[in-house]
């Protein structure tokens, strides 16, 4: 059934025209009045006063928390485990099987996104997470999983979360209001930084101490959560503006969405490249944990929830850090330089875990601020290309480093691939850096106008 369509609100320019015309000032004291209880409101946490967010939010860190803690838990079941030689290459393959979907599904994830209700889109990908989950730990009860299996498995789970990440980004406008965009997008890319933290403590201690059975369960337990609670929220239909206009806006090709928008393209780039080196971290750290450590499943949770404390931290206050988006983020990314770098000098679990929630912060403060102005600046209609083109550029080098550093890591020291992390960000903080690389800050140019060419 289509709900029926909004009617349209008149012309702002008009009723502004009537109110000097009439000379009422009694109409702008009222809208002053009308206006406090909904400036009181907000000063209370999105999360508590907006429960279809919530809720699909808290969907959203029970996924990504999922796909998380079977990453980490699998990658440190191969190094510790599984695998006897070759370890980086088993390690580096697994996670390169684990972000290739968003990169080669990306058109089909936006042809999805764009065609079918969000809410169902976000329900299906976790209910069939929740499934495979649930077959590799009934699998698992009953032995040991094939290496192959778990690859499969692992291919499966990013298969969904690779629709469910671009759809609820797109459907952040369906959920709150204009003036809550960049708040639900703090708490959105927070929800990484929680996975991270969840996902990373519980992973590599739930195999060590109860095994690839226990991880898988959890994680299907996690992701069927995530549906009940997706399916519980409601979703609001296309906006007033869309719904009043004659015709739908026409959904461009995913090749034109980035052709024109040459700067967020160039800043596309800078971070692709950037990923290279950053997502290398997750290869790196069972490997140094074993090999220059010494230490166990704990020692990679602590390092794990170290990066994913970080993450958190800075997700909430990345709109505080100074500066227009290029600037700060290149400054970001040389101080994550200097963090990943570090490592491959102090030997030390307590300073590899300052440096890695150093790390954590700048991916976090940068995410926001980027992902912020992107909400603002992408026309409505090319939202659901954007953002799945968005996930497969960024996405495009994740297999490659994890396969690079992954086989290199079988070659060199863990504290050497450490060094070249660091090394690696500084083109791409300085490409950054460039004046080119600029993008203007969302005007008001960038709202809808009406027909009178008022804002």
């Amino acid at each position: 059934m289509t709900a029926p369509a909004p009617a349209c609100a008149p012309d702002p320019s008009t009723e502004a025209e009537t109110a000097v015309a009439t000379g009422t000032a009694a109409g702008t004291a009222a809208e002053t009045v009308a206006a406090s209880p909904n400036v009181t409101a907000r000063r209370t946490p999105l999360i508590l006063r907006n429960r279809a967010f919530a809720a699909v939010w808290l969907g959203q860190v029970l996924t990504q928390a999922a796909v998380r803690m079977f990453q980490v838990g699998v990658s440190w079941w191969i190094v510790a485990y599984a695998v006897r030689d070759a370890r980086g290459l088993a390690s580096g393959l697994f996670m390169a099987a684990c972000t290739l979907p968003a990169v080669v599904l990306a058109p089909v994830v936006a042809r999805t996104v764009a065609g079918f209700a969000h809410r169902s889109v976000l329900r299906t990908a976790a209910g069939l997470a929740a499934a495979t989950a649930g077959v590799l730990a009934v699998w698992a009860q009953g032995g040991g999983p094939p290496l192959a299996g778990v690859y499969a498995a692992g291919l499966a789970l990013a298969t969904c979360q690779a629709f469910f990440d671009p759809c609820l980004t797109t459907s952040v406008p369906e959920l709150v209001d204009d003036a809550d965009i960049e708040t639900a997008t703090g708490f959105e890319l927070s929800t990484q930084s929680l996975a991270g933290l969840g996902g990373a403590l519980l992973g590599a201690l739930t195999v060590d101490r109860a095994g690839m059975a226990w991880l898988a369960a959890g994680c299907a337990a996690a992701y069927a959560g995530a549906a009940v609670l997706v399916a519980s929220a409601r979703f609001r239909g296309p906006g007033a503006a869309a719904a009043c206009s004659d015709e739908p806006p026409a959904r461009r090709p995913l090749r034109r969405i980035l052709g024109e928008l040459p700067h967020v393209r160039r800043i596309l780039v800078c971070f692709t490249a950037a990923n290279l080196f950053t997502a290398a971290v997750f290869v790196v750290i069972p490997l140094y944990t074993r090999s220059v450590l010494g230490g166990g499943g704990g020692t990679v949770a602590l390092l794990e929830a170290s990066l994913g404390t970080g993450a958190l931290i800075g997700a909430f206050t990345g709109t505080r850090v100074p500066g227009r988006p290029t600037v700060a983020g290149a400054y970001c990314l040389g101080l994550m330089a200097l963090a990943l770098a570090l490592p491959g000098l102090f030997a030390h679990r307590l300073v590899i875990a300052g440096c890695l929630a150093v790390a954590g912060w700048c991916a976090g403060a940068v995410s926001v601020r980027f992902v912020a102005l992107f909400q603002r600046l992408v026309p409505t209609a090319d939202k659901p290309g954007f953002f799945a083109v968005m996930q497969a550029v960024l996405g495009a080098s994740l297999p490659v480093a994890s396969l690079v550093f992954g086989s290199a890591g079988d070659v060199l020291s863990p504290q050497t691939l450490c060094l070249v992390q660091g090394v690696g960000l500084l083109p791409a903080a300085c490409a950054l850096a460039l004046p080119g690389s600029r993008t203007p800050e969302p005007t008001p140019a960038a709202e809808p106008r009406t027909p009178g060419g008022a804002r």
